[in-house]
């Protein structure tokens, strides 16, 4: 079974002062669903790097939450872990899966900026290849450059998937595959293709 890594949203806990790391449990279900073995990275460069390394990595899994550090986010630590994976994978041809603020990283990363948008907060949206998703972003992007490709956009005008014509192993969808119950065979489908499962 291939092992599949997965970011973690950063949870702030003012009131004692810790920073945790936190997972939807929903993404084990997935996991099992798509065939991958999932693992958990924490927020902490030199010990994803030390990951990267010393195990059989065979796909990357940004996932949502938080939003990006240069956005008024709070979790930069999130931002150096998801960079570097995305670099990996670009250096190293793994597959990347990004999902919502994943895929806002991958935009991010490739220099496209995202800007403030409204109604995409716990929605049901069409996209213009007839799909309907799930929605739950306040940021997103109207435009890509490359070597980023437009796969689907919502009716109102925001990019809702990516490809990369430079690293075929990237992706970015903008909806939460996880949160459908029961799981949607389309996006299983999808992500046993960006994983070669």
């Amino acid at each position: 079974m291939k092992l599949v890594v997965l970011t973690q949203r950063v949870e702030v806990i003012e009131n004692i002062g810790e920073r945790r790391d936190a997972l939807s449990q929903e993404w084990a279900l997935l996991a099992e669903a798509c065939g991958f073995l999932p693992l958990p990275l924490p927020n902490h460069l030199p010990a994803v790097r030390r990951i990267m390394e010393a195990l059989p990595v065979e796909g990357i899994l940004l996932t949502g939450g938080n939003d990006l550090a240069s956005y008024g986010g709070d979790a930069p630590e999130r931002d150096e872990v998801e960079h570097c994976l995305i670099e990996h994978s670009i250096q190293t041809g793994t597959p990347l899966l990004g999902v919502c603020r994943g895929m806002q990283a991958i935009l991010n990363y490739f220099g496209t900026p995202l800007a403030k948008v409204e109604g995409h907060v716990r929605r049901e949206h069409r996209l213009d290849n007839g799909d309907t998703v799930n929605s739950f972003h306040s940021w997103g992007a109207r435009a890509c450059q490359p070597p980023l490709l437009p796969l689907a956009w919502s009716e109102d005008g925001v990019l809702e998937a990516v490809s990369c014509q430079d690293y075929a192993s990237i992706r970015g969808v903008m909806w939460h595959p996880e949160r459908y119950a029961p799981f949607r065979e389309r996006d299983i489908e999808m992500i046993r293709e960006v994983f070669r499962l």
